[in-house]
């Protein structure tokens, strides 16, 4: 399929297709896997945080939080 797209921002097409070069592969083979990555991401549907469930990560993580917060927090 042959496209012409409008209004593309011409610095961002140029370091897109610098990018295709880099990786060896056909800026529009490079541009359809771009879109179906973009597809993929925008199809995953958002996680409500009230729906997480614990996790066991295993003996000796009991205080795993709060060791990551005496890293992080000091």
């Amino acid at each position: 399929m042959q496209l012409s797209v409008r209004d593309v921002d011409e610095r961002v097409f140029r370091e897109f297709k610098a990018q295709a070069v880099r990786e060896g592969i056909p800026v529009g083979k490079y541009l359809t896997l771009a879109m179906n990555h973009w597809l993929g991401e925008t199809r995953k549907p958002l996680q409500d945080i009230r729906n997480f469930k614990p996790f066991n990560f295993g003996k000796g993580t009991e205080k795993l939080s709060e060791e990551i917060d005496k890293i992080l927090y000091g």
